[in-house]
């Protein structure tokens, strides 16, 4: 059920010109929170296009929840794909790992770029590869 509920909201966010960066499902499904950007940023009237065009689709869908909530990602933007490293590098990011190497499985640093399924991160102490596949939590540090 979720995976498809999530799959049709990818559609209708594409396929109004967003990217979707991620969904969030409260624990009993009630409350669905969408995540989207656009490369000029997300305005309050962005939102609210969304969200009458994912309200109708789920109305039509049967797609069982109370409340819709949709928004910008935030100045700290999840890093979900190998894409959204590939359009931020330059910028600074939080990666945690699932496995850790050696023994750390926090990183802070500036993203260099992706090579072989790996995002190359400039930290204090140098340059380190992480697997993507490895990548449990990313994201962007705001810079005010």
């Amino acid at each position: 059920m979720r995976a498809e509920v999530e799959q049709l909201i990818e559609q209708v966010v594409s396929g109004l010109g967003y990217e979707l960066v991620d969904v969030e499902f409260s624990p009993k499904g009630r409350l669905l929170r969408v995540f989207l950007d656009i490369e000029r940023g997300i305005t309050v009237d962005d939102c609210a296009t969304v969200s009458n065009q994912l309200q109708r689709v789920f109305e039509v869908e049967n797609v069982d929840y109370d409340r819709l909530e949709v928004s910008s990602p935030g100045l700290d933007r999840p890093l979900r794909k190998l894409a959204d490293f590939e359009r931020f590098t330059g910028s600074e990011a939080q990666v945690r790992l699932s496995l850790p190497i050696g023994n750390q499985r926090n990183f802070v640093g500036v993203i260099e770029g992706v090579r072989d399924a790996a995002v190359a991160l400039a930290t204090e102490k140098g340059e380190v590869l992480l697997p993507f596949d490895d990548i449990e939590k990313a994201r962007l540090v705001p810079k005010f």
